[in-house]
């Protein structure tokens, strides 16, 4: 859009801006901000803010912790959703040192460091999620539980989607902040939603992810309803369990385009309408892939997703043709084939996300790596001496698997930087093990009277 700071100035000026929240994202992708007056926007749009970076979690140790927020000129926005007098904006930033150099371990400038690399080669990487959500009801005190009154299912409409109303407002809102909305649904499980919106290049579709995430929470909370992006939730309704129904994942949709505006995955002479660079970038990720997991499904829940028979991967291969593969090839071709990968969630940090499937691709081109043969039927179905025989291994089972895979990968370490993955590592492992010493609830109903 070409922002300038005399165009923001003026915008905030004739618009009655009076709140201007200065965003970020901490290093385990939850949205922080710094909020500030219109008197103070000016001093922003130098780069003179500060804050205390070692507040933030992975960004900064105590005794560096003075840390400045630069904005990004092109992300400025009016937040639909806030007060029409005084309204509010935002800027997304770019975190930095007193020195003037990026911090290293701002998601946003590993994400960056791995987008120049991909331009340095001639590439643009251009990303399509596909962000699924629960819609819940909340408690007296407004609090979320895990209570829908809603039984529908995929593509549903009302008075059977009683979420059709937030999700009309959701999209609206989104729109009015640039979103290209192409679709919203309700998908196969109860309370279960997806609202998608148009790829576009990987550093822009990341603060949108942020975005998104931010305006259906926001929107949801009107409608007395509270949004999850939570994997896999527990489903409260009838005392029934979540386990039973399909969980929400994040979809990535993936291609790379030279500076002519050529989709270079596509080849129409292909048998498969891919070219040599495609088949190097999907053998790239299935080569990291159990390594990438830690950033792609990154917490605990992440893996009870991760379960054969509701439409979520768990072994590494790749198809043309159906949907069982952890990455699968949509029909679309020419200017529309790209390569989807199915196993993420909208618990990762879209920023680190993206950065290793895109640093995984391209070492597999740089390498000219092939992938294994495309798996033309349904995986599940096979046996296990099927699978041995094609080569088809497992996904992490759970996030210690993930995270060890992660420890041993001096691929993760050269992407994340030294610091953001001892530091990624040391905190998942607590969080691994803050959830195996607790005793839950089925342990205590399947061992009480047995033992």
């Amino acid at each position: 859009m070409g922002y300038t700071k005399q165009k923001i100035l003026n915008i905030a000026e004739t618009e009655d801006v009076e709140f201007i929240r200065l965003q970020f994202t901490d290093l385990f992708g939850t949205l922080k901000n710094v909020a500030i007056t219109k008197s103070q926007l000016a001093k922003a749009l130098d780069n003179k803010i500060m804050f205390d970076g070692s507040s933030i979690e992975g960004f900064a140790r105590i005794e560096e912790s003075d840390m400045y927020l630069y904005p990004d000129y092109d992300t400025f926005e009016i937040l639909p959703f806030r007060p029409h007098q005084g309204k509010v904006a935002r800027l997304i930033c770019d975190v930095y040192k007193p020195d003037g150099k990026q911090l290293e371990n701002d998601p946003r400038y590993i994400l960056k460091k791995v987008i120049k690399e991909a331009a340095s080669m001639g590439y643009t990487f251009n990303v399509g999620p596909e962000c699924e959500f629960f819609l819940f009801h909340t408690d007296d005190n407004g609090n979320p539980t895990t209570i829908s009154h809603e039984h529908g299912s995929y593509f549903d409409l009302g008075p059977t989607d009683l979420g059709e109303n937030a999700r009309r407002d959701m999209v609206l809102n989104l729109e009015e902040m640039g979103f290209e909305v192409e679709a919203s649904h309700h998908e196969v499980a109860p309370a279960q939603h997806e609202i998608d919106f148009k790829y576009g290049e990987a550093l822009k579709t990341a603060d949108r992810i942020m975005t998104y995430k931010l305006t259906v929470k926001t929107i949801a909370k009107r409608h007395g309803l509270y949004a999850s992006f939570m994997p896999k939730p527990k489903y409260g309704m009838c005392g029934s369990g979540m386990q039973n129904i399909n969980g929400s994942g994040m979809h990535i949709n993936m291609s790379l385009w030279d500076s002519h505006g050529n989709n270079i995955f596509a080849d129409a002479s292909d048998e498969n309408g891919l070219s040599k660079e495609a088949y190097s970038f999907i053998a790239g990720i299935m080569e990291h892939m159990s390594a990438m997991s830690a950033i792609t499904n990154p917490i605990v829940n992440s893996y009870k997703r991760l379960v054969p028979g509701f439409e979520a991967p768990t072994y590494i291969a790749w198809s043309a043709t159906n949907r069982s593969p952890l990455i699968r090839v949509p029909a679309a071709r020419g200017t529309g084939t790209r390569i989807e990968l199915r196993c993420p969630d909208c618990a990762c940090n879209p920023y680190l996300a993206f950065a290793v499937c895109l640093a995984a691709g391209l070492d597999g081109i740089k390498r000219k790596l092939t992938p294994k043969e495309s798996v033309q039927k349904d995986i599940f179905s096979m046996t296990d001496a099927e699978r041995e025989e094609a080569g088809i291994k497992n996904l992490p089972k759970n996030l210690y698997e993930a995270v060890r895979e992660m420890r041993k990968s001096p691929f993760m370490k050269e992407v994340l930087g030294e610091e953001v993955y001892k530091k990624y590592i040391n905190a998942k492992e607590q969080e691994w093990m803050e959830y195996t010493s607790q005793v839950t609830d089925w342990e205590i109903n399947r061992y009480l009277d047995r033992i």
